[in-house]
């Protein structure tokens, strides 16, 4: 194991970077029960006392983790490429999520705080926390929004605030999810068909897009996104 010097102010040599992909490594094998100073150091190969010189303990080590997380959703998002029918890029955007969470399915829990809670200490301070507001959140997140606009602009759909309607799309792509993570659905042949899509479909409807339009849109997505196996 190398115990690597710590200088202040100086470059990180990349340091920041392996502890987080570390930690993600840690996830991915082991779960949010493993992530500690000492595993992610010694995944590393470094000493324990990295951690802490350089985000000062396990919990600010998650946040650069979840914000890792974030910033890949992004870049995923940005690759998508945008068409002229916002529903079918949309869900585009919600499989690219689902694709994501289910490859990482430790990290997506860490990112939406389902396995922060019970496992990791929260980072004291004073006042209200602000919980999934980080900017490479909010990178993330904007993508969202910008396209929930466009379902006003270029679909005609009744909606008045696009932030509003960023936030229930984020809500039901996220609480689908979450329940297939945790095998909710393990009855179903095939949950996105029979579960996510007619939710969708069910969602846009609701705002008075044409159904059969609608169902076209989103499975012109599903042809868009490759998904690995649940």
């Amino acid at each position: 194991m190398t115990d690597e010097p710590i200088i202040a102010d100086a470059p990180s040599n990349g340091i920041p970077e392996r502890l987080i992909a570390a930690t993600v490594s840690l996830l991915a094998t082991e779960g949010p029960a493993a992530v500690k100073a000492r595993t992610v150091a010694a995944r590393a190969g470094m000493s324990t006392m990295v951690v802490y010189n350089y985000f000062g303990g396990v919990p600010e080590l998650v946040d650069a983790v979840v914000d890792h997380g974030f910033n890949e959703i992004a870049s995923a998002f940005a690759l998508l490429d945008v068409s002229d029918d916002p529903v079918s890029d949309l869900f585009a955007m919600a499989l690219t999520t689902l694709a994501y969470a289910r490859a990482n399915p430790h990290l997506y829990d860490a990112m939406f705080g389902l396995s922060r809670r019970a496992t990791y200490r929260p980072v004291s301070g004073k006042g209200p926390q602000p919980a999934g507001h980080s900017p490479a959140f909010q990178a993330a997140y904007a993508h969202v929004t910008r396209a929930a606009a466009r379902l006003r602009v270029s679909a005609g759909m009744a909606i008045e605030d696009p932030t509003a309607a960023a936030g229930a799309l984020w809500s039901y792509v996220h609480g689908y999810i979450t329940l297939e993570l945790a095998r909710h659905f393990a009855e179903f042949e095939d949950p996105v068909g029979q579960v996510l899509v007619p939710m969708a479909v069910t969602f846009c409807v609701g705002l008075g897009a044409d159904p059969e339009t609608t169902l076209a849109s989103h499975r012109a997505a599903l042809a868009r996104v490759s998904l690995p196996s649940a």
